[in-house]
């Protein structure tokens, strides 16, 4: 029973749509046009619910509210003064003692200190880099 199966000439084609023109932009479910009706025809009263449940003590509400009125707290700008310059592998060593101290002293979070780390290890590759290819340049030339 080794017969071979052939596709019916109107099966489906790889790579070819079911609906070619696809889906209108902008189109929603109707599920989520039903659920956003519910929403928007008592929504001030939900917050205004929700609001009141948080003065009057609701920590769950409260932090419904403040995780919409306050935004998210993002990176901020670290500055250290007296980094070291880091123009050079000792500079580089001297700037991450420099940036461990600053963790130590409470200037920095670690995870800030891990950042910044970072770039600095990032800086130490490239002078690394640099003095290998003069190294190898001035041994081929003087082959």
């Amino acid at each position: 029973m080794t017969e071979k199966r052939t596709t019916p000439r109107s099966a489906w084609k790889p790579g070819q749509s079911g609906n070619p023109a696809g889906k209108k932009p902008g189109s929603r479910n109707k599920a989520t046009m039903a659920v956003l009706a519910l929403m928007e025809s008592g929504a001030h009263d939900i917050a205004q619910a929700v609001v009141d449940a948080a003065q009057s003590g609701d920590l769950t509400a409260a932090r419904l509210v403040l995780d919409k009125l306050v935004p998210n707290v993002r990176e901020r700008a670290v500055e250290l003064p007296g980094l070291p310059s880091t123009e050079s592998t000792a500079g580089v060593a001297e700037a991450q003692a420099a940036i461990l101290q600053a963790v130590a002293t409470g200037d920095l979070t670690p995870g800030e200190a891990a950042t910044l780390s970072g770039i600095v290890e990032n800086r130490r590759k490239a002078i690394e880099t640099q003095e290998l290819e003069l190294r190898i340049s001035a041994l081929e030339a003087k082959k």
